[in-house]
């Protein structure tokens, strides 16, 4: 069995080929370029929530002090009410005392 071809077949064959692999090329090109534009409207869509809730945790930050009451300042807060009570109690005391001397 002897195949044989002519000089334009052997040229229209290899322009086929190269055609079809630059059509290839251009498909996976634009595949590639779809998929980095999706990956970056996904980042800049992944930035603006993380910029929110960067925004978020420093309102939560300014707000903190104002909520949050450590310990010493509540035991100190504690303290002067106990001893405005206790005052009260001596003053009452002395009061109760003086009137059953009367």
């Amino acid at each position: 069995m002897h195949v044989s071809f002519e000089l334009w077949q052997l040229i229209t064959l290899a322009m086929a080929l190269i055609g079809a692999f630059v059509g290839l090329g251009k498909l996976l090109m634009a595949q590639f370029a779809r998929n980095v534009q999706r990956a970056l409207e996904q980042i800049q869509s992944d930035s603006g929530k993380w910029h929110e809730l960067e925004l978020k945790f420093y309102q939560h930050l300014a707000e903190l002090p104002v909520a949050y009451v450590r310990r010493e300042d509540y035991v100190r807060g504690q303290t002067v009410i106990e001893a405005k009570l206790d005052a009260i109690a001596s003053e009452v005391k002395s009061m109760q005392i003086e009137r059953r001397k009367a």
